[in-house]
């Protein structure tokens, strides 16, 4: 497995819906689980690094809404939450070509050879062995777009204590039209 360390400071994008009490709580997706940890292993959270990449998920966070990104309104739309992470963070390459061939992955990914989306159980073996490792999380290829434009996180928190930290939070025709 590639590793690399994040940039201290950078500042972590999450979509989130306005009645959250807390949109950084890591410990929704260790139950539920997601693409790099499988449900009930641990707590992480999903971040993506820059705007471009939240306007790709926005799709896959309102998937199965009865609206449309055009539909939305400021009042009722998601907002972005801006976070940033404890320093030093070392996590696992799945977005660079040495990264993605060192886990396993196809070249193609966030597709297969056929074409179709590699599935979430194919990924979480990697995300446990990075776990396992140490390791902080996976920053990998957005798999909202074929050829896994964008850039997205999910973070191992160390510890309960650990945490992401606020900075603030865009409107939604802020961030999502602005």
């Amino acid at each position: 497995m590639r590793t690399e360390s994040l940039p201290n400071g950078h500042t972590w994008l999450r979509i989130a819906d306005t009645s959250w009490v807390d949109p950084l709580d890591p410990t929704f997706a260790g139950t539920k689980g997601g693409r790099w940890n499988p449900p009930g292993s641990h707590a992480t959270l999903y971040l993506n690094e820059d705007r471009i990449t939240a306007r790709l998920n926005l799709r896959l966070f309102i998937e199965g809404w009865p609206y449309e990104p055009e539909d939305l309104r400021n009042d009722t739309g998601p907002v972005l939450v801006h976070a940033t992470l404890p320093k030093n963070q070392s996590v696992a390459d799945v977005h660079s070509r040495e990264g993605v061939a060192a886990v396993g992955l196809p070249s193609t990914y966030p597709l297969d050879q056929t074409g179709h989306r590699v599935p979430q159980a194919v990924c979480h073996p990697i995300g446990l062995q990075a776990k396992q490792m140490g390791l902080r999380g996976v920053r990998a290829r957005s798999t909202r777009t074929p050829e896994g434009a964008g850039r997205e996180l999910a973070w191992f928190p160390a510890t309960r204590r650990s945490r992401a930290r606020f900075c603030s939070a865009d409107s939604f025709e802020t961030w999502y039209w602005g």
